[in-house]
């Protein structure tokens, strides 16, 4: 593949620096936009605080990636390793994307902290440590995983608890001896559950909305049958409830060489105790929903659906002879009498880890068109409401799989010929968006 040209400002950028487009943030979106602003001349510079792909190198010790390393992909670069079954885990897919930045040659100006981006008379002013820039247009790359998302009732908690989010937690080993409180039952929280269950630790896990998928279906990775159906392809614009879509949590899934299915009910045969949804604190008892059985079966129904979905477009496309053939799952097993709460001066628990996912950090946004009355960034699939301002990398931002980095692409490609006809005054950001 012949890389774009791009000059490289990696480490020592000029103070009072511009440029037509500034990203921010140097990760798999922020170099997606990076590429595809190269491949149409326009020059730009990439912000990154840390260093390119860092986020990747905070992670606990057992992450792998979701989706398999076959559909690992960035604008004209692709996986080709020797595993493409496999799931990279952290530090290979931060080499992945530190290789894709050098294989563009990526105009990245690294350890350079964003501290306010304001309107100025021709686009933005851009404040950092480093100096202040300008550019007509911002790009948004910082990702959807700024904050841990962690319920105000945690400043309750019993001081004795040691408590951890998921950008804390590395390993079993870190938490103290004793029983541990696992609050989220995403594809994190179930992970992290399995992990520390088997280092002897007893695990409550509290569990509310989720969606449980299996790994494999009929022969192959259900990632193969979420794009081939194309789900992965869907359309923010074809979505009844867009805003409920996008709060959707990651699916029940997990990277193994083995390719096994982690759902509740593995869980449960490895002693872990499953409770309802975390309601809040009553003096030093943790509570919990009782929607524990609901939220179970609600779950199963939806994956039903899926798996039907994907039964009816193998149908159609005439291949019911060259798969495995269909199959259903056991219902979640759930206690007949959950738990509804926990006394954590008891000693039964010592620790609580929030599986509760991150929210985005935009603290140094000075600019009001941008956010809703809420507070939330106003965009329509990447679009911001204020003139000159993108976003990139959120959950179902543009399609299903706006958030994998195999989805930073398209959008990417979308947005930049949005960019390019708005600095050439040929297409204007709207004014609101829904």
């Amino acid at each position: 593949m012949t890389a774009p040209r791009a000059t490289s400002l990696k480490q020592a950028g000029p103070r009072g620096c511009s440029a037509s487009v500034i990203i921010i943030g140097a990760g798999h979106a922020g170099l997606a936009m990076s590429r595809c602003l190269s491949e149409r001349s326009i020059d730009h510079l990439i912000l990154e605080r840390d260093s390119v792909a860092s986020s990747w190198r905070s992670r606990w010790d057992s992450l792998r990636l979701l989706t398999p390393n076959w559909l690992t992909r960035l604008p004209g670069c692709r996986y080709s390793g020797p595993d493409p079954d496999g799931f990279m885990d952290a530090a290979e897919v931060a080499r992945f994307i530190e290789d894709y930045a050098t294989l563009i040659r990526a105009p990245v100006q690294t350890e350079t902290a964003v501290s306010a981006v304001t309107p100025a008379v021709d686009g933005y002013r851009i404040r950092t440590d480093r100096g202040d820039y300008s550019a007509r247009v911002v790009v948004l790359a910082s990702g959807a995983f700024g904050i841990p998302n962690v319920p105000a009732a945690s400043s309750a908690f019993p001081e004795t608890i040691a408590q951890f989010t998921t950008r804390d937690y590395r390993r079993p080993s870190d938490l103290p001896q004793g029983g541990v409180l696992v609050v989220g039952a995403s594809a994190t929280g179930l992970q992290l559950a399995e992990e520390i269950q088997r280092s002897g630790r007893p695990v409550v896990l509290s569990v509310g909305e989720h969606v449980r998928m299996p790994r494999t279906y009929r022969g192959h990775d259900i990632q193969y049958w979420l794009k081939s159906t194309g789900l992965l392809d869907e359309s923010w614009q074809t979505v009844d409830d867009i805003v409920r879509a996008r709060r959707v949590p990651s699916p029940q899934l997990v990277g193994t060489p083995e390719r096994v299915t982690l759902d509740l009910n593995r869980l449960t045969d490895l002693g872990v105790a499953l409770v309802g949804r975390f309601a809040g604190m009553n003096g030093r008892r943790a509570q919990f929903s009782g929607g524990l059985a609901n939220n179970c079966a609600l779950s199963d129904l939806k994956q039903g659906r899926l798996l039907s979905t994907i039964d009816d477009w193998i149908r159609q496309a005439g291949l019911e002879g060259s798969v495995s053939p269909a199959e259903r799952y056991a219902e979640t097993r759930v206690p007949a009498s959950p738990r509804l709460d926990v006394d954590l001066a008891s000693g039964e628990i010592r620790s609580v880890v929030w599986a509760t996912g991150f929210r985005p950090d935009y603290s140094w946004l000075d600019v009001p068109k941008a956010f809703d009355p809420r507070g939330r960034l106003k965009h329509d699939g990447g679009v911001i409401a204020a003139p000159g301002l993108y976003t990139l990398g959120l959950t179902f931002m543009r399609r299903r799989k706006s958030s994998f980095i195999h989805g930073a692409e398209d959008d990417a490609r979308d947005l930049a010929t949005h960019v390019a006809g708005y600095l050439d005054g040929l297409a204007k950001p709207l004014a609101a968006a829904g």
